[in-house]
């Protein structure tokens, strides 16, 4: 898609005003840190069966409502931040998600190594851009293992789909398309 500024970026990535930035200096973009990851996992899980705009427009709210995503502080999180955060009308208020992004610091908070670690582990080796948005999967080998392997150690909400979402998000995998003007990045 040919942006106003003539700039061609990923098709989603101009379809509103609000997606250029974050397509532009953000999505795809390397993410390291348990903070910052844990951030990154907690919105994907919140957007699952939403827009992602949706989840884009909240985030600052979030980042308020989850003391910014700080896995120590979520994770010393308890019942009555649990019915704040049901009540706070900036955030999407779903309790299963809810629930599950604060049981999810106290398993981060536990990892041997850390999230950042054992979120990158999953990484696959670089590979072409896609040509067009149907070469673009939803899952993949290393997201089905991600996911797996999260499960196994007791995350909630992390599914194959939503580990993939993460993976591009935060630059493990580089799907901007092949005439995207986005360089690409090193992890």
């Amino acid at each position: 898609m040919l942006g106003e500024d003539g700039r061609a970026r990923c098709s989603w990535g101009g379809s509103t005003p609000d997606y250029v930035p974050y397509h532009d200096t953000e999505w795809g973009r390397p993410v390291h840190g348990d903070d910052a990851l844990f951030e990154r996992m907690c919105l994907e899980a919140f957007q699952s069966g939403l827009s992602w705009i949706t989840i884009l427009r909240k985030r600052l709210a979030f980042r308020l409502a989850f003391a910014g995503f700080s896995i120590e502080a979520v994770a010393a999180f308890g019942p009555g931040d649990a019915d704040r955060l049901m009540n706070d009308p900036g955030i999407v208020r779903n309790r299963m998600k809810v629930d599950a992004a604060l049981h999810n610091a106290k398993v981060a908070a536990d990892l041997p190594g850390g999230l950042s670690e054992l979120l990158w582990s999953y990484a696959p080796a670089p590979r072409p851009r896609p040509e067009t948005r149907a070469d673009v999967p939803a899952v993949t080998p290393e997201s089905t293992a991600m996911a797996k392997d999260l499960k196994k150690r007791g995350f909630k909400f992390v599914g194959p789909t939503t580990a993939y979402a993460l993976m591009q998000a935060t630059g493990m995998v580089d799907d901007h398309l092949a005439g995207c003007f986005v360089a690409p990045a090193t992890a």
